[in-house]
């Protein structure tokens, strides 16, 4: 599908060359000299998810929204020891991207961070060695800290994690990004918004970025982005002075109410909005209510 056969995606992506060879596609909406609104979406979704928010603001507010390498319309390279162009997918490489497009844009150092899914740690990540430049924040359904001790692994993602059979289902047959148009939403998603969805990752060499995705999903010390993700966690206090709003669908199989307790926990001032009968993909099931509030939450506080 080309971007104009997309329901209610009415945007020209824009190109950057994040590393030699390599393209990262990204909405660039709104006033040149608008609030900058920067989403950050996770796996197995793309720069689509935030297609509702990006029309209710960008006509105040300017709003970026990359596609991760490997997903939605950027470049999908190997990662295999000779492939040329390269590519490790890893969180350190997405929090790379994320600040090179940052300053490929000169987005400055007034910036709301929105984030979904694995957005929150890429973005938190990004953010951890200049939190002085997130004035805002926006957080749906996502994580910035390490798996809840009271929260049991779920065997979707541990097959896909750590077992070969998982690889294969998600290479192979799309079963992530097609169970996630399916069962991520309460209400169910409209056939041509699960294809929009699932639409990137049409071959066993485009799902790359999905699979390792889950594959370096960190739980212990012994994983290579625990480290991060832990710092993260222990600083995640640290954005309680700024305002902070919360969109949360609490039938998410993941992101549960473990994660939104512990959001809540790091910043006890933040104005929340949980529903009970929405899902992961929250905004599919509540875009007609969170989006005036985000938009509305912004407006609220200006930044300075």
């Amino acid at each position: 599908m080309t971007p104009t056969e997309l329901p209610d995606y009415p945007f020209t992506p824009q190109r950057f060359a994040v590393r030699p060879g390599i393209a990262m596609s990204y909405l660039d909406e709104g006033p040149r000299d608008g609030e900058v609104v920067l989403m950050v979406h996770g796996n197995p979704s793309w720069s689509y998810l935030w297609r509702k928010a990006v029309l209710g603001l960008r006509d105040r507010y300017r709003v970026i929204v990359p596609d991760h390498v490997g997903m939605g319309l950027s470049d999908k390279p190997d990662d295999g020891d000779r492939a040329v162009p390269r590519y490790d997918y890893t969180l350190a490489s997405r929090v790379a991207d994320l600040g090179a497009l940052v300053e490929h844009l000169d987005l400055g150092d007034r910036l709301t961070l929105a984030v979904h899914d694995w957005g929150g740690m890429i973005g938190f990540g990004w953010a951890q060695a200049q939190r002085h430049r997130v004035r805002r924040l926006v957080i749906t359904n996502t994580a910035a800290f390490p798996l809840p001790a009271a929260k049991p692994m779920p065997w979707q993602l541990t097959l896909g994690r750590d077992y070969n059979l998982g690889e294969i289902a998600v290479r192979g047959f799309n079963a992530f990004a097609v169970g996630a148009a399916r069962l991520g939403s309460v209400s169910r998603i409209p056939p041509a918004v699960r294809k929009a969805f699932t639409a990137p990752y049409d071959s066993w060499a485009n799902r790359i970025a999905v699979i390792r995705f889950m594959q370096d999903i960190p739980l212990s010390p012994k994983d290579r982005a625990f480290a991060l993700v832990e710092e993260v966690g222990r600083t995640l206090p640290e954005y309680a002075d700024r305002p902070a709003f919360i969109g949360w669908g609490l039938k998410d199989f993941v992101f549960d109410h473990h994660f939104l307790a512990g959001f809540r926990a790091a910043l006890p001032q933040a104005e929340v909005h949980a529903f009970e009968d929405a899902g992961h993909y929250v905004l599919e099931d509540k875009a007609a209510q969170l989006v005036p509030a985000m938009r509305a939450f912004l407006d609220r506080h200006p930044l300075p």
